[in-house]
């Protein structure tokens, strides 16, 4: 080995020419050198061209190839990203700030839970039912019956909802006890509300005076020394509604935070609820006497 040769330990001599190069062309060095390819038509073990990259000293640092890939996809990933987390901020400073929301307890926000979730079973029954009555009326000869039928379906519902037809099944016997001060027909008024929405199919509310049967119409008046003017009516306390629908419901709705009876105890009183397997609805309302309208045939 000359002087002119030093072992490298990469397998050939610094400054020795490769193999196949022109006489007096020398190899770049490894160290110190620019990024550059080794020369044009430079070809692997395998025949492949290569090319040798080296690292200069002032190179761009590594993170700045990263840059480069950090393309518009990424740009919105990462400003939805962004906007998922404010929102979430948002709506937990909302829930932590919300008084009603901090104020109700676990049972309550349960039962009030269970009401929507019977609401909506409810609802998918009537679906299923008016579908199931559309199919008869639609299978041929069979139609007439099932027309004839429905129409009479129709006919007695129509009759409890006017209050001209007696009623009875399960339901629920709300008696309201006033305190020091008297029951207002407010607050009788928010509990057939309140009970009407929850799924009452029939109610009437009866008290010192007799029974009056609660419609669409039915109006509320605050009459003399505790007393409650129904429909004209004139009815002293204790009041108890008589009421038709599925009790689970109807309880809960009665008994929400800030509801009838929330409301009631207040004021003094009391709400006494108990379930009824048979509720009777028996008070009937007059039909009203139409002056100009005629069915047509």
């Amino acid at each position: 080995m000359s002087g002119e040769q030093s072992e490298t330990g990469a397998g050939r001599p610094v400054g020795s020419a490769r193999p196949g190069a022109a006489a007096g062309q020398s190899e770049p060095s490894d160290v110190g050198g620019p990024l550059a390819p080794e020369g044009e038509g430079a070809l692997a073990p395998d025949g492949a061209p290569t090319v040798r990259l080296s690292a200069a000293v002032g190179d761009a640092p590594a993170w700045f190839g990263l840059g480069r890939r950090f393309t518009s996809a990424g740009a919105m990933i990462a400003l939805l990203l962004g906007l998922l987390g404010f929102t979430l901020v948002v709506q937990l400073r909302t829930t932590s700030t919300d008084p009603t929301s901090a104020a109700t307890r676990q049972e309550d926000l349960v039962r009030i839970f269970s009401d929507l979730d019977s609401r909506d079973k409810r609802l998918r029954q009537d679906i299923e039912a008016l579908e199931e009555s559309q199919r008869q009326l639609r299978s041929g000869e069979q139609g007439r019956q099932a027309a004839l039928k429905e129409a009479t379906r129709r006919a007695d519902e129509l009759g409890i909802l006017a209050g001209t037809l007696p009623a009875r099944g399960p339901g629920l016997s709300v008696r309201f006890e006033a305190g020091p001060k008297p029951i207002s027909a407010y607050r009788i008024l928010d509990a057939v509300q309140e009970l009407r929405g929850a799924g009452a199919e029939a109610m009437q509310i009866s008290g010192g005076g007799g029974a009056v049967r609660v419609i669409a119409s039915t109006f509320f008046l605050d009459g003399g020394d505790g007393a409650l003017v129904v429909d004209g009516r004139s009815l002293t306390g204790p009041f108890t509604i008589t009421v038709i629908g599925d009790p689970t419901t109807m309880a809960t709705a009665l008994r929400i935070p800030g509801g009838v009876a929330a409301s009631v105890a207040g004021d003094g009183g009391n709400v006494i609820v108990e379930d009824r397997e048979v509720a009777e609805v028996s008070a009937l309302h007059e039909p009203v006497k139409l002056e100009h309208a005629r069915p047509v045939s």
